[in-house]
């Protein structure tokens, strides 16, 4: 969306992060977190609100930083199809 009073668009936006390690403040095990990945998807949400929910609830900012694999993979590796 344009900005009102000249004829540039805004820079504003979600950045993905600089770090590809495992942030200190996570807390949960990669399997803990692949746990929740699976009990959402089951619940019929998909993969990008997956991520939304773990970024604002669990603090986790990347999935594949914390387990090594991504959302799609780790429903691939549990039969699910999202």
């Amino acid at each position: 969306m344009a900005r009102m009073h000249s004829r540039k668009k805004g820079k504003s936006g979600s950045t993905r992060p600089a770090r590809r390690e495992k942030p200190v403040w996570v807390e949960l095990s990669s399997e803990e977190v692949e746990n929740e990945v699976v009990k959402l998807a089951r619940k019929g949400i998909s993969q990008s609100l997956i991520g939304v929910v773990l970024r604002d609830s669990y603090g986790i900012p990347l999935v594949k930083v914390v387990t090594g694999k991504s959302i799609n993979q780790i429903l691939k590796d549990h039969d699910i199809k999202a």
